[in-house]
């Protein structure tokens, strides 16, 4: 396999179907006319992302790409309800976002470690339990459990790391990585022989250490998708502090400062936060430089003059490893974990076809509602949420149901039943 490490996937996920209710009526020796007991159908399983702490990428999500909670059984005889669909847990490293993959809207963001649920199962249906009235005490019908919901997903990962290793290809970030941690990423001298994220812990003192990000080589115009792009880019984000690797030797013919500069602008042009983000700026391969002193002396003065901390290092001969670790351990102390990103998802509303027929059946005080356009807009409610619920009314008054059932004779306090939900009508 070329390439091990997938960092981004397009999955759809479809929550469980609601059991539909039950007809049924009691059946005892001795007892007559048993009256109505069906019950009502199971609900639907959901479908819940969670953090997998041992996962490190979405390699998983490779090659299978849809995920179905199980459905909600059928209700049973003896008012039994039916079992209710078992909801799927899928598993996902720590960092990843979940986004709509319609609007790129970020629907959550794992690296919280709290469980999302992506799709709600559908409600189950009422048996006929439900329906018996002084005037009609055998119903014969119950109602079908409402449908799941489907939703195409992008997962994204975002290396969650306290240090990120940046710079342009070949400047001696995976030697850096595999000297001052366990890590053993693939070195060899040629660009990007780093072809995605590699970690390792570095351990600093007795209960001080942290997680380092070799990050793979920034070229000019990566920030527009150029080179490796936005697909290493977004390791970065999550990172506290940046570690500018530099190389000061001139062994490629090019020049520190103007690498500096560039790469700076790469950072800015993805995102103003991170080309803020407190930034240690190494001048490596030193050892390589003979007698003459600079391109250091150039590239420490505009470090400085930004305000950022600068080191003088070999990576390859391990000369100021120690200093730069301790330096960026010191500096961890004081700078705040970045926040998760925050969700700008809102789930649109579904175009509703009031001009299908729908029944109107008036039993005592209980006004039925059915027809296929209540069952997709009951499914697509959410009744805890107020202005779901008023979306909800305007539907119905919109779409002319009210009028109709007034025009029946439904009055103030009447009951109205639509599916699983049972309301007071109020004129």
């Amino acid at each position: 396999m070329a390439n091990a490490f997938v960092d981004k996937a397009k999955i759809s996920v479809r929550s469980g179907n609601g059991g539909s209710g039950a007809v049924a009526f009691h059946r005892e020796k001795y007892v007559a006319a048993g009256g109505p007991d069906g019950g009502d159908g199971g609900r639907g399983g959901d479908v819940i992302f969670t953090v997998d702490e041992n996962m490190s990428t979405l390699m998983d999500f490779r090659y299978k790409r849809k995920y179905t909670a199980g459905n909600g059984a059928n209700g049973d005889i003896k008012r039994c309800s039916g079992k209710d669909g078992e909801s799927l847990r899928i598993k996902v490293p720590r960092g990843t976002v979940i986004r709509d993959a319609d609007t790129g809207a970020v629907m959550h963001d794992m690296s919280s470690g709290e469980d999302y649920v992506a799709v709600k199962g559908g409600r189950g249906g009422w048996g006929n339990m439900h329906f018996a009235t002084p005037t009609r005490q055998v119903p014969n019908f119950a109602k079908p459990g409402l449908p799941g919901e489907a939703h195409d997903i992008i997962l994204e990962l975002k290396l969650l790391a306290d240090v990120g290793l940046v710079g342009f290809p070949n400047v001696g970030k995976s030697t850096l990585l595999s000297v001052v941690s366990k890590a053993h990423p693939k070195i060899a001298n040629y660009h990007f022989t780093t072809l995605y994220p590699n970690l390792g812990v570095v351990y600093v003192d007795e209960g001080v250490s942290f997680v380092m990000a070799d990050i793979p080589g920034i070229i000019e115009g990566a920030s527009e998708g150029a080179g490796l792009g936005h697909d290493f880019l977004r390791h970065i984000d999550r990172c506290r502090l940046l570690i500018h690797l530099v190389d000061v030797s001139g062994s490629e013919g090019r020049d520190p400062v103007e690498d500096f500069a560039a790469i700076n602008t790469e950072l800015r042009e993805y995102s103003e936060a991170l080309a803020n983000r407190p930034q240690i700026v190494c001048a490596n391969k030193c050892d390589l430089l003979g007698g003459d002193q600079s391109n250091i002396e150039r590239l420490k003065k505009c470090a400085e003059s930004m305000g950022y901390k600068f080191f003088e290092l070999s990576a390859a001969t391990h000369s100021g490893t120690r200093e730069l670790v301790n330096a960026a351990a010191d500096m961890l102390r004081d700078i705040p974990a970045v926040a998760p990103m925050e969700a700008d998802y809102v789930k649109p509303e579904p175009v509703i076809d009031t001009s299908e027929e729908l029944t109107i059946d008036h039993e005592d005080d209980m006004w039925i509602l059915d027809g296929p356009w209540l069952q997709k807009l009951v499914a697509s409610v959410n009744f805890s949420d107020n202005e779901s619920l008023m979306w909800f009314d305007r539907i119905l008054r919109e779409s002319g149901v009210y009028k109709r059932m007034e025009a029946q004779g439904c009055k103030d306090g009447d009951m109205v039943s639509i599916y699983d939900i049972t309301f007071e009508y109020k004129e």
